[in-house]
This record gives structure tokens, sequence and C-alpha cells, in this order.
């Protein structure tokens, strides 16, 4: 008996090829009634899929882009291996594409995933992004697409963050608790959602212990290790009554190290320093890093769920499917008290 095909199960229910294709697929598009017949008779006629045909059909390329910013951050090495393990599940490959916090990288990188070479991409933003217009693109071509971490808030797909606010309210809190009244915030991005988050939570909670933000004590770094060195011995040099550092990306705490070092400010007798931080050797620094840990794991797992989803079931991302998961702070000795 020759097997059935997808135009004899059309003729079968007076429906379209492509009706009955999508039925099969289960998506979205289809009334629960018509899926429900559709696959009915497909079980009855010993209807078997045919891989290669399928695929040709969808042009699925079986692999998904992922676009970070970097992968020293420890971070970003946990979320990938959360996203790679749901890929896996899914017989996915993953394709990593790092931006260097460089926003012309990162158009051209969405460019090439635009073209059709993958099937849904996930995207931590980069630093100096301030432009999203790259990436209307890829809803242009339908190419589902999940951000997380390092958001874009106007663009209407579901997004995995952090509680950012809450955690730069509580690391400048555990400051002020430790007696610190003269805090500096260190941010990668003051035009990307989570860096402003952070930074609000930061302000937010000076102001509610009484003490007027300081501008003189904000301080944006940059892509360079050497020159953020640079720029907190400098802000150490000229604020000499600087007593804590809130470091929202884990570089930066790691160049307040060095820049301490160099001027020899003791941590955390002189200085206390709290960072946004994933590292994994923080409890060997000397002193140990008090660190608000964010769950990279979990939040690379769910963004790579919510994508495949959509792949799987052919069904839109919506932006209420964006989730926030809540970080952790771990007090060490880099902000205990003398």
């Amino acid at each position: 008996m020759n097997p059935v095909n997808l135009k004899q199960l059309a003729q079968e229910l007076n429906l379209s090829v492509s009706t009955v294709s999508r039925a099969l697929s289960d998506s979205y598009e289809i009334s629960a009634t018509t899926k429900a017949k559709v696959q009915q008779l497909a079980r009855q006629l010993g209807y078997e899929p045919n891989p290669y045909a399928s695929s040709l059909r969808r042009q699925k390329s079986k692999t998904i882009g992922v676009v970070i910013p970097e992968v020293a951050n420890n971070f970003f090495s946990l979320a990938i291996n959360g996203i790679e393990e749901v890929a896996r599940e899914n017989n996915y490959h993953v394709l990593i594409y790092l931006t260097h916090d460089d926003a012309q990288q990162e158009a051209t990188i969405v460019q090439h995933f635009a073209s059709g070479r993958v099937d849904g991409i996930l995207a931590s933003l980069a630093g100096e992004t301030q432009d999203f217009s790259h990436f209307s693109k890829l809803q242009e071509r339908h190419i589902p697409m999940v951000f997380f971490d390092r958001v874009c808030e106007e663009f209407a797909t579901a997004k995995i963050t952090t509680d950012d606010y809450r955690s730069g309210y509580q690391a400048t809190q555990h400051l002020l608790d430790t007696g610190c009244r003269h805090i500096a915030h260190l941010l990668i991005s003051d035009h990307l959602s989570i860096g402003q988050k952070r930074l609000q939570g930061y302000l937010d909670a000076l102001q509610a212990h009484g003490l007027t933000p300081d501008p003189a004590l904000l301080l944006r770094g940059t892509s360079n290790k050497d020159r953020n060195q640079t720029l907190i011995q400098e802000l150490l040099q000229q604020n000499s009554a600087i007593d804590g550092i809130f470091a929202s990306v884990e570089t930066l705490a790691m160049s307040s190290y060095l820049a301490c070092r160099h001027l020899g400010r003791r941590i955390p007798e002189d200085v206390k320093i709290i960072s946004f931080s994933n590292l994994e050797i923080a409890d060997l620094l000397d002193p140990p890093l008090t660190t608000i840990a964010q769950p990279a794991y979990e939040m690379g797992r769910e963004a790579a769920r919510i994508l495949f989803k959509s792949i799987l079931k052919n069904r839109p991302i919506l932006p209420t499917q964006s989730q926030e998961l809540k970080s952790t702070l771990i007090q060490r000795k880099s902000t205990a008290t003398t």
C-alpha cells in the first residue's frame, strides 16, 4: 500500500494542502476542530510525514542564532548553557555571534540572520546600541526573536530579564547599611533599559536615606578594560571621599579592584565594592566579592523555551510571555564592616 501524502489527506477532507499541513504542525492559525479532524484522519490512513520534504517546504535550517555582547562575562556563559540544553532537546544547532558591545557589528549580524539563515534568534543588546531599527527586519520577515538580559523595551516580543531595579536598590541599600555615604555607580550603558533600571534603583536608595545623588559619582565604562581601570582611578583620585562602589557589570568590578590596588585603597577598609556578577571565582578574589547573582542559566533556558514554542508550533511570540526572574545578593568580604 502506497503511503498517504498531504494532497490525498486534503482531498479526503475537502481542505487545502496548506491548511492540512498547518493543522499537522499544530499551527495557531488553524482551529482546534479542524486540527482534530486532520490529525484523526492522518492516524486512520497511516500518514507519515516526509522529513526531507517537510524541511524543504518550511525552509527550516534547524539552527537558531544567539547574539551576545561578550563571553568573558560568566553570565553569558551560563545563559548559553541554558540555551543549548533546550536546543539539544529539540535537535537544533546554536550559532553564537559576539557584538563586542559594538552597535554596528550588532546590526551586521542581525542583517545576516534576516537573510533566513536561522529559524529564530535570541539576543542581548550591545552596550552601544541606541538605534534598534535593524531588529525590525526580523519582524518583517517573520523570524521569531526573544530578548534576554539587555532588552529593547520598544520591540513587541518576549523579554527575559531580572529584577534590575530592585537589585540596584538592594545593592545600594547594602552599601549604605555597611556605613558607606559616598557611593560611586559604574555603568556600562545609560541608554539600555538594564542600565537605566539599575541606575534608578541606586538613585532611589540614596534619596530614601536622605542623600542627594552626586552626578560626579556616576561613571560610564567602556568595552576596554584598561581604559576602565584608568577611568576608575581618576574617579577615585578626584573624589577621595568615595567609600563605596556599585558596579553594574562584573568587568567594572574587576577594574575597580585593580584601580584600588594601584592607588593603595584597601578593600573593604577604604572602599567597599558590590557588583552584578555570576563570577565563579568571586569567592577566590582578595577579598571575596559581594555580588548580585542573576539566574543566568534559567534566563537562557526560558528564553530558548519561548523561542522554540514559536518555531515548532508556528505561533507568534507575544510581549505577554515576558518573564522577570529574581536575582540574589551574596554577601562576601568586599563589603564587610571593619
